[in-house]
């Protein structure tokens, strides 16, 4: 039997930065479930353009940028 994932909830288009201090990021869509159940999320860096993946959890618990 399989199984559907459904996406999660991504808060798409929130400016955010790497911890505290870090870079800003802008929050893209979710990609595809990881094995460990959490998502890998797309992310753009706001200074370079550069579109990474970064892991859901971390996009939640990251601070928006101001």
């Amino acid at each position: 039997m399989q199984t559907t994932q459904t996406s999660p909830t991504v808060p798409v288009g929130l400016i955010k930065s790497f911890g505290v201090f870090g870079p800003k990021y802008q929050v893209g869509s979710a990609l595809r479930p990881l094995e460990d159940g959490d998502w890998a999320v797309e992310v753009t860096l706001i200074e370079t353009g550069e579109k990474a993946e970064y892991r859901l959890t971390r996009v939640i618990d990251d601070p928006e940028a101001h």
